[in-house]
């Protein structure tokens, strides 16, 4: 798309299914709130350099999918988010009538796409005629996009000033082929069939793979045929089996039907022969009926004999039984007699022993002297008393040493915590050297300010390659800005503009890519640059335009000589409409109470920074150390860092000697923790000594007690008594 003072020419479209009715753009690159209605043919977009033609278009390749990169304007979707918004909406109405229409009965006359960005993510929402959500899938947007045919990334769709630069300055017959190659979508034919060949030989692969895989079957198959074809050879052979077993069956049937025919003739024989042999039947069972009266009478005389026989055997065996047990009674009775004979003699003479020793026990119960046992008891309370001693001299040393451990953990703790502090002031006094240094720099040459020894480097860089620029590159912005009323608004200032007063500003995208390659030799890498007509004249901003406050505007402070400087604050960072403020309060009262029409945001000489979004009310705090990169002299800056760093070496000089001096506290009392440990070692082997002859003498003065003569005595008479019991 070719971008020049008379505007950006858009595709023609027809008011048919799939053309474009309305785009409306909120916070998106340099508009803030925009929306335009297009005709039903061609459509022209005229305006100045840099007033948002092509930000029009980018919008339409953004809603309908393109990614940021694909835009040749950024390289994530965030950066299309305009200064200081937190989100920008972009809004496609298309017209949805017609046989060519997507989906009329979900979607209706009019489909609406609305792709919102924040800082985070991005979302796209397809809407029908009446603004109902209906999705939010990619799928579906997708599939809108291949119904109507747009291609955003199609050169010949959507021609970028990048790509129409490209196209006709390049002499490069290999470019124009790559260009036309992809306009006419052959690149898009050209994957298509890579992708279909790569199918093929994959589909070729899983054929070849799959034969193998059915060689095994087959063969196994023509095995089963085979065996097929024998189980019908069985088939045949059985049916000749099952006609034979028939003719064997009919066979047995003649033969049987012959002996029949025999045996009949024999039965009429013998029938003739029945009345003759009945009659001798007759008699012989009048004879086998009287046998067998007999025989009844002769088999009950025999059971009452084996009855009385099984009884007599039973009385015989009781006897038997009998016997034996009175045998085996006889034999343990003897035997218990003589053991218990016995064991009456061996009592008699151990009563008689036990009576000796009660006697021998007696005589020297007599010898005994109560003097032992009063020297036994006297030594036992000496012990007591000398181990309770050393018991209570031990727990005082204890509680000592516990006094002096906590005293030195306290001191530990504190010389600790001194380490710390001189650390903390330590760093806090290189920070302030090191800013001192900087300041030192920033006044010998005020645009290391802007970015460090990096920017010398890099207007050498510049210098050198000069020729390649079409106009010389301006920058670092911060450079080339001064404050109107001195310091005063320095830190607000500069709070607000960032990282914007270490950009450069070039005149096209050529000097861009020329500045990025001086950035890369110079190793100055995250360089900002900003785009800008240098021939552009100075903004002149209605009094309208602005907030209506007493309150001066970052605008009203700032002086440069430089007016394309001015014009890129005002376009970029919308400086015209940031108010100052002196306090905390008088901030939040320009902000958020006065609801002043086209103020931005609100900055605090104290740093805060405060700004409405709708019914939101956001106040961010300061941020690290206040910035002082704007001030018109850096003498008094240095000054009052010398001062601080001076006031935090004194700080560390005092911290030291508290630490001294709670270290020859911890030295003095380390001898006398030590002093305190031996004392108490030397008394705990005492006191383990004396506990030890205090055992000694309760153990010997319980075994004489054990073995005295009446418990002796007693035992003996107890064991007397038992044995008679036994």
């Amino acid at each position: 798309m070719d971008k020049s003072n008379h505007g950006d020419r858009g595709n023609s479209q027809r008011s048919s299914s799939g053309a474009i009715l309305k785009i409306r753009l909120e916070n998106f690159m340099c508009h803030s709130n925009l929306e335009i209605e297009f005709g039903e043919w061609v459509n022209f977009i005229t305006g100045q350099n840099g007033s948002g033609k092509s930000a029009i278009l980018t919008a339409l390749c953004v809603a309908f999918g393109c990614r940021a990169k694909g835009t040749q304007r950024a390289s994530t979707l965030k950066d299309f988010i305009k200064t200081g918004c937190s989100d920008a909406l972009v809004r496609v109405e298309m017209n949805n009538e017609g046989d060519d229409a997507f989906k009329p009965n979900v979607y209706g006359d009019t489909l609406v796409i609305e792709r919102r960005i924040s800082h985070s993510t991005s979302s796209t929402v397809l809407k029908d005629s009446q603004g109902r959500k209906i999705s939010n899938r990619k799928e579906e947007l997708r599939e809108l996009v291949e119904h109507y045919n747009i291609d955003v990334e199609n050169p010949c769709v959507i021609m970028s000033q990048d790509k129409s630069r490209e196209f006709l300055h390049s002499g490069n017959d290999k470019d124009k082929f790559k260009f036309f190659y992809k306009a006419t979508l052959l690149q898009q034919v050209d994957d298509l069939l890579l992708g279909v060949d790569t199918k093929l030989k994959a589909a070729s692969a899983l054929m070849d793979e799959l034969e193998e895989t059915i060689k095994p079957v087959e063969k196994e198959i023509t095995e089963l045929l085979g065996k097929i074809k024998t189980m019908e050879k069985f088939e045949e052979v059985y049916q000749q089996l099952q006609l034979l077993k028939k003719k064997l069956a009919w066979s047995w049937v003649y033969d049987v039907d012959r002996e029949l025919k025999e045996q009949s003739e024999k039965l009429v024989k013998l029938r003739e022969r029945v009345p003759t042999c009945q009659d001798k039947i007759d008699q012989k069972l009048g004879e086998v009926e009287s046998l067998r009266e007999k025989l009844t009478n002769k088999k009950a005389q025999v059971t009452c004999l084996m009855d009385e026989s099984t009884a007599v055997k039973r009385e015989i065996e009781c006897l038997r039984q009998s016997v034996k047990t009175a045998t085996r009674e006889k034999v343990a009775l003897e035997e218990d007699h003589r053991h218990k004979c016995s064991n009456i003699q061996k009592i008699k003479d151990r009563v008689m022993r036990l009576e000796r020793q009660i006697k021998d026990i007696d005589e020297m119960t007599i010898r005994n002297t109560q003097a032992e046992q009063s020297e036994i008891e006297e030594n036992l309370s000496q012990l007591k008393l000398e181990a309770e001693k050393a018991k209570a001299l031990l727990f005082s040393l204890k509680e000592e040493e516990k006094m002096l451990t906590e005293k030195a953990s306290v001191i530990g703790k504190e010389i600790a915590l001194i380490e710390d502090t001189i650390r903390e002031r330590e760093k806090k006094q290189r920070s302030i050297n090191s800013h001192i240094n900087d300041l030192k720099k920033h006044q010998t040459n005020k645009v290391t300010a802007f970015g460090g020894d990096r920017v010398i480097t890099l207007l050498r860089a510049i210098e050198r390659h000069h020729r390649k620029f079409k106009m010389p590159p301006i920058g670092p912005v911060g450079a080339h800005v001064t404050l109107v009323n001195g310091n005063k608004w320095a830190s607000a200032v500069e709070q607000a503009l960032g990282n914007l007063l270490n950009a450069f500003i070039v005149t096209n995208h050529q000097d861009l890519i020329t500045l990025r390659s001086c950035g890369k030799e110079a190793n100055y890498n995250n360089l900002k640059i900003i785009i800008y007509d240098f021939s552009r004249p100075r903004l002149i901003i209605p009094r309208h335009m602005v907030p209506q406050t007493e309150h001066p505007t970052i605008l009203s402070v700032l002086n440069s000589e430089n007016h394309t400087v001015l014009n890129v604050l005002i376009d970029v960072m919308g400086v015209e409409r940031q108010v100052l403020a002196e306090s905390y309060e008088v901030g939040k009262t320009v902000a958020f109470e006065r609801r002043l029409a086209h103020l931005k945001e609100v900055f605090t000489i104290d740093g805060y920074r405060m700004f409405s979004r709708g019914p939101v009310q956001t106040t961010l705090p300061p941020r690290g150390r206040r910035p002082t990169r704007l001030c018109a002299s850096f003498d008094d800056q240095i000054k009052d860092l010398e001062v601080e760093a001076s006031k935090e070496q004194s700080e560390i000089h005092e911290s030291r000697r508290q630490k001294r001096e709670a270290e020859v506290n911890l030295e003095d009392l380390e001898p006398q923790m030590r002093r305190l440990k031996r004392q108490c070692t030397q008394i705990e082997k005492d006191l383990t000594r004396k506990e030890l002859e205090l055992q000694d003498l309760k153990n010997s003065v319980a075994a004489e007690t054990k073995a005295s003569p009446t418990s002796s005595v007693d035992e003996l008479r107890l064991e007397i008594t038992v044995s008679f019991i036994g």
